[in-house]
C-alpha cells in the first residue's frame, strides 16, 4: 500500500513540476514570482526544536519548517533571510557556502506540503566581546516583506574573526517528508 502511495505521489510531483510555466513575458517578473509573493502569507513557519550547541565553541542547528496552509501551490524563489536581534543590534546571517546554487532555485509547495532550512551557529562564550547575546531571530521568506520573530534560547552566538558577523549560516530549502 505504501509503495503505491509513494508511486502515485512521485508521479503527481513529476507532473506538477513539468506543468510549471514561468509565465515569462520578457518583463522580468514571472507569474510564479507574483504567485509566490501573494501566497507567502499562507505559509506556516515553525522554528526549532534545535540540536543546541551545549558549550562555547560547539556547533548547533535549528531547523525551520515551512508548510503551505493555503488552498493552492506556493512557489518560493531563492533563499530565506535570517537576522539575529541582540538588544537593539541587528545582524544578518549569511547563506552557507553550499546554498549559493540554491539562491536561484524554485521550491514549489502544494497544499499541506513542507520544506525546511537549517540555521547553523557556533555558540559563543556568554558575556564575551567575541559573542552576540541574541534575543530574537527574524525570518523572512523569499517573496515576502514580512518578517516573523522567534525567541532565541540557545545561548550567545560567536562572532567571526572580524568581530561583527555572527558565526552562523542559513542553508537552502530542503524537501521534507516522503
Amino acid at each position: 500500500m505504501r509503495a503505491t502511495s509513494l508511486t502515485v505521489a512521485a508521479l503527481a510531483a513529476a507532473l506538477l513540476l513539468t506543468a510549471c510555466d514561468d509565465g515569462g513575458d520578457g518583463g522580468g517578473k514571472s507569474k510564479d514570482s507574483k504567485a509566490g509573493s501573494a501566497c507567502v502569507g499562507e505559509l506556516a513557519v515553525q522554528f526549532g526544536p534545535a540540536n543546541a550547541a551545549p558549550a562555547a565553541g560547539d556547533t548547533g542547528n535549528v531547523p525551520v519548517t515551512v508548510t503551505n496552509r493555503g488552498d493552492g501551490e506556493c512557489v518560493l524563489n531563492g533563499l530565506p533571510a535570517v537576522e539575529f536581534d541582540a538588544g537593539g543590534t541587528t545582524v544578518s546571517v549569511a547563506a552557507d557556502e553550499g546554498a549559493g546554487a540554491a539562491a536561484s532555485t524554485r521550491t514549489t509547495l502544494v497544499k499541506e506540503a513542507s520544506t525546511s532550512f537549517a540555521l547553523t551557529y557556533v555558540r559563543g562564550e556568554e558575556g564575551s566581546s567575541k559573542s552576540l547575546a541574541v534575543e530574537t531571530v527574524k525570518v523572512r521568506l523569499p517573496g515576502s516583506t514580512r518578517t516573523q520573530s522567534f525567541k532565541w534560547s540557545y545561548g550567545d552566538v560567536a562572532l567571526k574573526s572580524d568581530g561583527k558577523a555572527p558565526d552562523a549560516s542559513v542553508s537552502g530549502f530542503q524537501r521534507t517528508g516522503d
